[in-house]
């Protein structure tokens, strides 16, 4: 299928049947001569063809330069040029309570950041979920990692060296008890940081955490730092791997009541709405998996849109085609088609 870079400029070709009315019907030049009875008997020779042929090289000369200009192009199906990938920063929760044992991954029961690391991993490089399910992972993408606790740490910056990336994260263990806190604030902003180094990519964050954030000023409170993410156009995605029981796996941490863990899911579902992500609860392996597949899927539908095709341009072709038919017109109005006057 092909397509025009400039279709307004088709409208151009409505002039042409109103000039070649025109040219039809202006006058032509004569000469005074007293007695015309004696040509009447002559051949009419080629005056006519002169005169349609004339009209018709004009209007298709006409026409093939409007097309010309309107700028006609076919696409190459198989020449997509895929753009670059985006920066996503991963920011991971690993204060003391990722280390309880209540997810399940194919019949086994693992920890939280275990399993956090499993469905990472086929993020970042593809592979089949739980259910048989198919990622294609990431690899045109920036990929960080940030791991927080009580403060949060650079454990990789961007990079495409995604296997470097994978042996730091399955390196990972939950923190002491002078790390086991939990600093969401701090953690976004620090992703937020990581990810200045992408330039103009498109920028996200996906943050994982199972807990309230409990570390008290001068840390940033969540959602300050969500509000510097949507000033800075960083969707957070967030998935809440918490559990809904009681727990105080945390060291200093109080056991937490359903009103402070329907706080912090409320506080975590503030995040992504400001920042304009999107908010996800994950109980078990397989919906974490399912967050991640579907935020793998919502970053790729967008990249999509974003690419490119190479066009063959034939407006060329259609200038070509114009000068041919006038310089036709010229050489034959000049030879063959030569009127006098």
């Amino acid at each position: 299928m092909s397509y025009l870079a400039h279709p307004l400029a088709i409208l151009v070709l409505l002039a042409v049947p109103p000039l070649v009315w025109w040219w039809r019907r202006r006058g032509r030049p004569t000469l005074r001569y007293p007695d015309t009875r004696p040509l009447y008997g002559l051949p009419s020779g080629r005056s006519r063809a002169a005169r349609r042929g004339g009209i018709f090289l004009r209007a298709a000369g006409l026409g093939f330069l409007v097309l010309a200009l309107a700028g006609p192009r076919w696409p190459d199906a198989g020449s997509r040029i895929p753009v670059e990938g985006i920066a996503i920063a991963m920011v991971v929760d690993v204060s003391g309570s990722m280390a309880e044992m209540d997810f399940t991954w194919q019949g086994e029961k693992i920890s939280r950041l275990d399993a956090v690391k499993k469905v990472f991993r086929l993020f970042v490089k593809g592979g089949k979920g739980p259910a048989g399910e198919q990622l294609e992972g990431r690899g045109n993408d920036l990929i960080s990692l940030v791991a927080f606790g009580t403060r949060p740490e650079s454990v990789c910056p961007l990079t495409l060296n995604h296997a470097v990336l994978l042996q730091l994260l399955n390196e990972e263990q939950p923190r002491g008890a002078l790390e086991g806190q939990t600093n969401i604030g701090d953690a976004i902003a620090w992703g937020l940081y990581r990810l200045r180094s992408a330039g103009p990519r498109r920028k996200v964050m996906v943050l994982l955490t199972d807990g309230e954030h409990n570390v008290p000023p001068p840390a940033l409170k969540p959602r300050q730092a969500a509000q510097l993410a949507g000033n800075l156009g960083v969707p957070v995605y967030v998935i809440d791997a918490g559990s809904d029981e009681p727990t105080a796996t945390e060291p200093g941490a109080k056991e937490s009541s359903a009103a402070d863990r329907l706080n912090a899911r409320k506080t975590l579902q503030d995040v992504a709405k400001i920042t304009g992500g999107m908010a996800f609860e994950a109980r078990d392996g397989k919906a974490l998996w399912d967050a991640c597949a579907k935020i793998d899927e919502l970053e790729k539908q967008r990249i999509e849109s974003f690419q490119y095709r190479r066009y063959y341009e034939m407006y060329a072709w259609f200038g070509l085609a114009a000068l041919i038919c006038w310089f036709t017109l010229f050489l034959l109005e000049a030879t063959v088609w030569r009127k006098v006057p």
